[in-house]
Formats: structure tokens, C-alpha cells, sequence
């Protein structure tokens, strides 16, 4: 067999896999799009190209005497946008200490947050509402930020120190022998060189709001306080009143500030994925 042809199969054994992946991340994509338009509210007769495509799920979504659904949207916002902007800012101080400075307890630090990335935070649920409930913040969209930034710092800082390890200290060096000040050099020297990973980690941090539904099902109690996960489980819960097909149409609508943030962000992932993980 020559060369070319081990390349040729090679290529299309590459593009059959890719294929087949594509195909079975996008199917389930496809499926809940269709089922939103289709009318009714089970998905026994819905199909992924309806016959009778309708957007009254989409307009019963967005009628707010009948549906909290737009509250929904903005607690996940509000509580995603915070939990992003809280994160970027101490994973950002946290992850220039322990790569530029030596103290006493540093590897031990890293070390305790290499440990605490492999417990999630479903694993101390019990603590984490009692917590809640002697601070008073049971039920609160500022536990449920508190909660979420704590368990992003871990993970995050171990991934940016990373990068930052890949920025050489003898710019740190240079601005400080023209005056430069410690916040001056993160600001205006570190952080700009920084921007890819601090895209990936600001990703992240929205990202797992919109995604978790554990954590807010625990801590929040007021149905209009609820966000997009725990508001549109609330409508397929109910056994005699299931809407399957609203929660398909809302289920759509979560990709929108999403996919909007990764565009945004798309040109720096690149980098910032592969570099952090260079150094540890």
C-alpha cells in the first residue's frame, strides 16, 4: 500500500469519526429545537420537523401573567454576569500571588486547591444549606453568587497560575525598576498579556450558573426567585400538568447569552486553553 493511499484512508476514517461525532452532538440539538415548535405539550407526537409549527410556546414564555419565565432569565443573569465578574477579579489576584510571589505555605496552597478540584460542590450540599441558613442567606441570589464563586477559585486558579507562569518575570522586573507598583504592574503589565485565559475563566464562571441545577434547587425558595434551571424543571415536574414542549422553547432560549459570550470571546480560547496547563 503507498503512501497516498495510507493518507487517503487515514483522512476518510478521520472524517467518519468527526461525522459521527458532529452528528451525535447535534441530534439532541435539533430534537429539542423542533419540539418547541411543536404544539401541543407532550413530546409522544412531537418530531424534530413539526407539521404544524407554532411559536405559542415561545409567546406563552414571554406572557408574564401566566409564566415567571422572564424572571427566570434574569436570575440567571444577574447571578451569572456577578458570579463571572466576582470570579475574574479573585481568581485574577489569587493566581498572580501564587505565581509571582514565594511565601511560607505556597505549595501547600496550591496544593489544597489541586485537592479541592476534585470535590464538587454537590458533595457538601447539607453544609452548604446550613451554611445558608445561619447566615441568613437562604433564599438569597448573594448565597447562591457566594456559593458558585467559591467553587470556581479552586479550578480556575490553577489554571491561570498556569498561564501566567508562561509570562516571563523579567517584564515584572523591568517596570518595577521604572517605579512601578505592584497593582500598577498587574494592571497595566500582567493582566493585558493575560486576556486569553482570562476569557476561558470568565466562560466558565457563566457558564456554570446557566448549567447547574442542584445547587440553586437547594438554596432558593421563592418560585420567582428561582433560576432558568430550577424554573424550567418546575414545568415538567408536576405529573398531571407537565409542559414538555414550553420547556423545550426555554430550554432553546438558554443558548442565547451563551453563544453570544463565546463569540465574543472565541478569538482568545485558543490559546488560553492550551497555555495554561503548560506550566503548574
Amino acid at each position: 500500500m503507498n503512501i497516498k493511499t495510507c493518507k487517503y484512508i487515514r483522512l476518510t476514517l478521520s472524517y467518519f469519526v468527526v461525522a459521527i461525532m458532529f452528528m451525535v452532538i447535534l441530534y439532541p440539538i435539533i430534537w429539542i429545537i423542533g419540539s418547541s415548535f411543536n404544539p401541543g405539550d407532550s413530546l409522544s407526537g412531537s418530531s424534530i420537523i413539526p407539521k404544524n409549527a407554532t411559536l405559542a410556546h415561545y409567546k406563552e414564555l414571554f406572557n408574564m401573567e401566566n409564566s415567571d419565565y422572564l424572571y427566570w432569565y434574569w436570575n440567571s443573569l444577574k447571578v451569572s454576569v456577578l458570579t463571572m465578574l466576582i470570579t475574574v477579579i479573585l481568581v485574577s489576584l489569587t493566581a498572580y500571588s501564587f505565581s509571582r510571589y514565594r511565601f511560607i505555605g505556597r505549595k501547600n496552597g496550591l496544593m489544597t486547591f489541586l485537592i479541592l478540584q476534585m470535590v464538587p460542590n454537590f458533595a457538601a450540599l447539607i453544609a452548604i444549606f446550613v451554611l445558608a441558613l445561619l447566615t441568613g442567606l437562604l433564599d438569597s441570589h448573594l448565597g447562591l453568587i457566594l456559593v458558585y464563586v467559591g467553587g470556581q477559585i479552586p479550578m480556575n486558579t490553577y489554571l491561570m497560575k498556569g498561564y501566567l507562569d508562561t509570562i516571563p518575570k523579567e517584564l515584572d522586573e523591568s517596570a518595577r525598576m521604572d517605579g512601578a507598583g505592584h497593582l500598577r504592574v498587574f494592571f497595566q503589565i500582567v493582566m493585558p498579556l493575560a486576556k486569553p485565559i482570562v476569557a476561558v475563566v470568565a466562560l466558565f464562571a457563566f457558564i456554570a450558573p446557566f448549567a447547574d441545577f442542584i445547587i440553586a434547587n437547594i438554596l432558593l425558595r421563592s418560585e420567582k426567585k428561582f433560576t432558568l434551571a430550577v424554573g424550567l424543571y418546575k414545568l415538567i415536574s408536576d405529573q398531571f400538568g407537565a409542559k414538555f414542549t414550553e420547556f423545550a422553547a426555554g430550554s432553546v432560549l438558554i443558548a442565547i447569552p451563551i453563544a453570544i459570550l463565546f463569540l465574543c470571546f472565541q478569538k482568545y480560547f485558543v490559546s488560553g486553553l492550551t497555555a495554561g496547563g503548560t506550566k503548574g
